[in-house]
């Protein structure tokens, strides 16, 4: 993260290449996330109907709620004491609105968590945030006629979980006939890590430079995240609680409501209008806030869920 943002500060040349690279950089991380997960206990992770419900509750009933206090009530800080743009405020609701269905379950791993079973939910909850998202966002914030094209969402779909899911399916399915198969499994394994490592230097270094022009959006911005981060840490612990998850399954909920689909919905804050341009550089601080907030959170899950 370090050198993303000397990469992006020093070199804002280099924001355009980080940017176009991103996408397949986070598409190898998920087919080396799904490499280490065994594919064949999807089946009984999709019929976790108590770990479904949890995790459906938590992203779109609780969340929206959190959200609510913290955008238009005195929780939210410096919004409560700033007359702020609607562009702000737009990108804020929709960033914290959609969970995080790619990177969320790398971070999953690291922390000890259900991660088998947050694959199997993601497609799930990518449909459910395409779905209520265009519904929740004129109740918080007033957009006018605002449209929520679903096209990110199912680019989402497609590159980040189809296409390395059936990667990943191949590989394991071939790996006992199939030195390539064996040799292609032992690299997914090896290159988690460094894949993670791409994946914070691409995203910092692509939009580092963006947040240096424009500190004042992104300062109004960051406690609303901030809070967020600590706000969901106990929520998602006392959602596992009631909903009777085991440990895994409630590390696995806690990281789940704490992460948020940035990079699926940056193409949708990019796509508003004019008056609305801040919504990007606020989508984009959500990212740097909570990349940086997951690095606590992988010490602190495993420490306080046990």
């Amino acid at each position: 993260m370090l050198l993303g943002i000397a990469a992006g500060t020093w070199a804002p040349g280099l924001a355009h290449p980080l940017e176009v690279a991103l996408t397949p950089i986070l598409a190898l991380l998920m087919c080396a996330t799904f490499l280490g997960v065994p594919l064949a206990r999807l089946g009984p992770a999709l019929r976790d109907v108590r770990f479904i419900g949890a995790i459906l509750t938590l992203n779109f009933v609780v969340v929206p709620a959190a959200v609510w206090l913290l955008t238009r009530t005195d929780f939210g800080l410096l919004l409560a004491a700033n007359p702020v743009d609607t562009g702000i405020r737009v990108g804020l609701v929709l960033v914290l609105l959609a969970p995080c269905v790619d990177y969320v379950i790398a971070f999953t791993g690291l922390a000890g968590g259900a991660r088998d079973r947050l694959l199997a939910t993601a497609p799930l909850l990518l449909l459910m945030q395409a779905v209520l998202i265009p519904l929740y966002l004129p109740l918080m914030v007033d957009v006018g006629s605002l449209h929520i094209e679903p096209g990110p969402f199912i680019e989402a779909l497609a590159v980040l979980l189809l296409v390395p899911l059936i990667v990943a399916a191949t590989v394991q399915a071939t790996r006992h006939r199939s030195r390539l198969a064996r040799s292609l499994e032992r690299a997914g394994t090896a290159g988690m890590v460094p894949l993670m490592m791409a994946t914070l230097f691409t995203v910092v270094g692509a939009q580092s430079a963006q947040i240096g022009a424009d500190i004042g959006t992104v300062l109004i911005a960051v406690p609303t995240f901030v809070l967020f981060l600590l706000v969901m840490f106990p929520l998602g612990m006392l959602a596992g609680r009631v909903f009777r998850l085991d440990v895994p399954g409630t590390r696995a909920l806690t990281m789940s409501g704490a992460t948020r689909n940035s990079l699926v919905v940056l193409p949708l804050a990019l796509a508003l209008p004019a008056p609305l341009h801040a919504a990007a550089l606020v989508v984009v601080t959500q990212t740097l806030v909570e990349l940086a907030g997951m690095l606590v959170y992988v010490r602190m899950v495993p420490r306080l869920i046990r």
